[in-house]
């Protein structure tokens, strides 16, 4: 669920700024910001680059067991769904800054007007995504230092989303549970 997450988003993006650009090929790719022997990736070339940085398990929400109906009027029991967040960075790789910044700019753009991103935002729906929701994650200086450090790279120009509540659910079946089929009226003494 995670990939499609977040080729939904690059889709998404690729989309709008394909249009704002009247650009023929993508300007958006899901990739690492460099490569595990330091080099950077030839597909990043002229691209804004979308990173996965963090993955966490959202622990603030109550939810529900997976109880679905079954055909014989019981249920099927599961362990409830999972939700996570996920952080991802966006990068402008383009051999001009100048250009660097215009795309980062538009980057902002689309998602300071798409903080929610659902199937109606594409043309092409992607299974199982209802609901996406990003938000501007606030670093300081030496906080996107670290990250950057951490990641073997130079700086480039970019900015960090959070990808909110990202729904996994596994489907394994537990167990079945009888529906209920009578009530009967007792009276309490």
């Amino acid at each position: 669920m995670i990939n499609e997450a977040l080729q939904f988003i690059v889709q998404a993006l690729n989309q709008a700024l394909k249009n704002n650009f009247h650009a023929d090929e993508d300007l958006v790719v899901m990739n690492n910001v460099i490569q595990t022997d330091g080099a950077i990736p030839l597909i990043n070339q002229n691209k804004v680059v979308l990173s996965l940085i963090n993955i966490e398990k959202e622990t603030n929400k109550p939810f529900n067991t997976y109880n679905r109906p079954l055909e014989d009027s019981n249920y099927s029991s599961g362990s409830p769904s999972e939700y996570y967040n996920l952080d991802i960075l966006f990068s402008s790789n383009f051999d001009d800054y100048g250009e660097s910044l215009k795309m980062l700019s538009a980057v902002i753009a689309y998602f300071q007007g798409h903080t929610s991103l659902t199937p109606a935002d594409l043309s092409t729906i992607l299974g199982g995504i209802k609901k996406l929701d990003l938000d501007v994650v606030k670093l300081a200086f030496h906080q996107m230092h670290s990250l950057w450090t951490a990641m073997g790279a130079k700086y480039q120009p970019s900015i960090l989303y959070k990808v909110r509540l990202l729904n996994i659910q596994s489907g394994q079946v537990r167990g079945t549970i009888s529906a209920v089929t009578q009530t009967t009226n007792q009276v309490m003494p």
